[in-house]
């Protein structure tokens, strides 16, 4: 059946292809609903704070994931596994961003705007991974991809 209640964010995929960004939500929304400290190891929540923020995680799950996980009870326990379920992906995400962002060139675009999109969602998954961008590093690497014919206007 599908969810009929209106999320507040996107649910995580079974794929776990959008864990990261759920995690930032999913910690946000919990932050703003005073029930951080209910994902933390050492966590003095009450239980029903634990109950409401496992209410809310498990809104936002895929339906198939949530039947996966339709046992575990214990919100530690849920968030551990799926963190260990879908972390690894720094391993794959963060390589892949980097090769993009050596192999970015503006020449490659049709408009300055295509370029733009291109290096804000690479920096963005390299400041995801824990890599620092700079405004020095983004002006470097666009001012190093102009034709040589270009050089006048760097």
């Amino acid at each position: 059946m599908a969810n009929l209640a209106k999320l507040d964010f996107a649910a995580l995929d079974i794929t776990g292809k959008n864990y990261l960004t759920w995690v930032l939500d999913t910690k946000i929304h919990l932050e703003a609903a005073n029930l951080e400290d209910t994902i933390r190891e050492e966590s003095n929540s009450s239980s029903q704070d634990r109950a409401r923020a496992m209410i809310f995680i498990r809104r936002h799950f895929d339906e198939a994931l949530k039947s996966e996980y339709l046992t575990v009870e214990d919100l530690l326990a849920l968030w551990k596994a799926l963190r260990n379920r879908y972390n690894h992906q720094t391993t794959v995400i963060l390589p892949r961003a980097r090769y993009d962002w050596t192999h970015l060139r503006i020449q490659d675009f049709k408009s300055v705007a295509e370029y733009n999109s291109a290096l804000f969602i690479i920096t963005s998954q390299m400041k995801l991974y824990g890599d620092t961008i700079t405004e020095e590093m983004l002006l470097e690497k666009t001012f190093s991809t102009f034709h040589a014919s270009n050089m006048l206007q760097q």
